[in-house]
């Protein structure tokens, strides 16, 4: 079949793979000039290592593996260490793999198969799903002007999915805010920094923040996390979203707070987003289906998110595969084997965001002292 695909993430990156491989023609637009490398280390986990292991990169990406997490730790206003994050917190098992982000984005980019095409710097203006019969079809209209009929059109463009919004109704009535944002910065002054640890992360707490400087691979990264109810605003206008999180940590000048947020104010590539959870009754409609975020993102809190993505993506290639041209059967059989996964991710997220990011000046010191007793946070 002739597949669309939105989006050049891991979930669109993966599907194309994982399609291109079967014999389909796919195309991939990304809305951005290039493909996004920025972002922390991420995980994955459980059967998505399994996942991995059977589309043939799991060698490759062993060979870029990461252990950041393991030398991370909360600190004082002196940055000195107070106790360490519990592995349990980040990790399900030794099995987990942790690597960057850019990395995975890479591998499954020089994965894709000649049947496989990205197309960058265009999105969709319109979609119109012209039935299930034999000639069906769905018509697109991109911002470019360009248009183009599909077989299916699978929406792998995260959070704020315009395939979503376009078939399945506004964001508003699927999304579900958890309280909490997320902002990353460049410091590439701290990784050239004489004298700079290189062997640990730090996370400095104050009542419902937390600012934290990591460093991976000759790299460092200023990492924020605040507390705060909805905030509307232009998910392409970088000014506003630095001022939302220069707002969120105003008076705030302890340890290297303000260091931080001047770093994150000079960063051109600054990533900024909520930890939401989409749900939705169906992920897919008519000749349309959702994978990874924009079906059912868990948020970055569940630590799962790119986990979701490899195994839906997979999931999604085999039933096509198992019924042929059938693709309302093969979207059905994808999402009764993908729901299950979903569910697990998104329950676990609140845990998390209460110890990372405690609400009052007494909770962060509880936290600290409850890690220390227990052995498994010490410094």
């Amino acid at each position: 079949m002739n597949i669309l695909v939105l989006g050049a993430g891991i979930a669109g990156l993966a599907s194309a793979r994982e399609l291109g491989t079967r014999g389909h023609d796919v195309t991939v637009v990304e809305y951005g000039r290039h493909l996004r490398l920025t972002g922390t280390p991420i995980d994955i986990r459980g059967d998505a290592i399994e996942t991995v292991d059977r589309m043939g990169l799991l060698a490759k990406i062993q060979q870029h593996r990461v252990r950041m997490s393991e030398l991370t730790q909360f600190v004082d206003s002196d940055g000195e260490p107070v106790a360490r994050v519990p592995m349990a917190e980040i990790s399900d098992s030794g099995d987990d793999i942790e690597l960057l982000r850019e990395d995975l984005v890479r591998i499954l980019a020089d994965a894709l198969p000649d049947t496989a095409e990205i197309r960058f710097g265009d999105s969709i203006e319109t979609l119109t799903d012209g039935g299930s019969g034999v000639d069906g079809g769905v018509d697109v209209r991109f911002v470019s002007g360009r248009t183009g009929r599909y077989d299916l059109v699978l929406g792998a463009d995260g959070q704020h999915s315009v395939v979503r919004r376009l078939v399945f109704g506004p964001e508003e009535a699927c999304l579900r805010h958890l309280g909490v944002y997320f902002a990353l910065a460049e410091y590439p002054g701290e990784a050239r920094a004489e004298g700079a640890d290189p062997l640990h992360n730090s996370i400095y707490n104050v009542p419902g923040r937390m600012a934290g400087l990591f460093r991976y691979k000759g790299k460092a990264v200023a990492v924020f996390q605040f507390r705060s109810e909805r905030i509307e605003f232009d998910h392409h206008d970088l000014h506003a979203q630095k001022k939302i999180l220069l707002d969120a940590f105003a008076g705030y000048r302890s340890w290297r707070i303000p260091e931080l947020l001047d770093v994150a104010v000079a960063d051109p590539g600054f990533f900024f987003t909520a930890a939401s959870q989409i749900h939705l009754p169906s992920w897919h409609r008519g000749r349309v289906v959702l994978v990874g975020d924009a079906g059912y993102s868990p948020a970055f809190l569940s630590g799962r998110g790119t986990s979701l993505a490899l195994t839906g993506a997979r999931f999604l290639a085999e039933e096509l595969q198992r019924c042929g041209r059938d693709h309302a059967a093969a979207f059905a059989r994808y999402e009764a084997r993908q729901r299950p996964y979903v569910t697990f991710a998104q329950d676990r997220v609140y845990g998390g965001r209460d110890r990372m990011l405690p609400a009052t000046w007494a909770a962060i010191a509880a936290r600290n002292k409850a890690l220390r007793a227990s052995g498994t946070g010490a410094p």
